[in-house]
């Protein structure tokens, strides 16, 4: 645990990596992760647990398709500019982008694979990780 508080913008330029994400600190058995993001993500879906998501700076879409795989499933988009949040409820596929490019933090149990339990294949611009500590 830090003992200090953490400055969102200064832990932001510690690094570059898209689709990366850095631990912040933790709040009991979550973390708090930052990202930095363009482009699109992975589709995805996290079976046992729902995924909160901050716009800190820029605009962040995130499809989502309701249904299960092999019906016909519908697709939506929900828009996060600056300062919105959003919750993916566990179970739901998803695919987060950015167009121009964002500055996001998430809130997820510790342990919870960037990529989810299920994804499509993933792409080299991808961290399939856990989430890496700030440096």
């Amino acid at each position: 645990m830090m003992n200090e508080a953490i400055l969102l913008q200064a832990a932001l330029s510690g690094f570059d990596d898209l689709w990366s994400p850095r631990i912040v600190t933790q709040v009991n058995d979550y973390d708090v992760r930052i990202a930095k993001v363009a482009g699109e993500h992975v589709w995805h879906v996290h079976e046992n647990t729902d995924e909160f998501f901050l716009t800190l700076e820029g605009e962040l879409t995130i499809a989502l398709r309701d249904g299960d795989a092999g019906t016909d499933r519908s697709e939506r988009v929900v828009t996060l500019p600056r300062g919105a949040v959003f919750v993916v409820p566990r179970g739901v596929e998803h695919r987060p982008s950015s167009a121009t490019g964002a500055s996001i933090l998430m809130f997820e149990p510790t342990g919870t694979a960037s990529v989810g339990d299920r994804h499509d294949p993933i792409p080299d611009h991808v961290d399939a990780t856990t989430g890496h500590a700030l440096d």
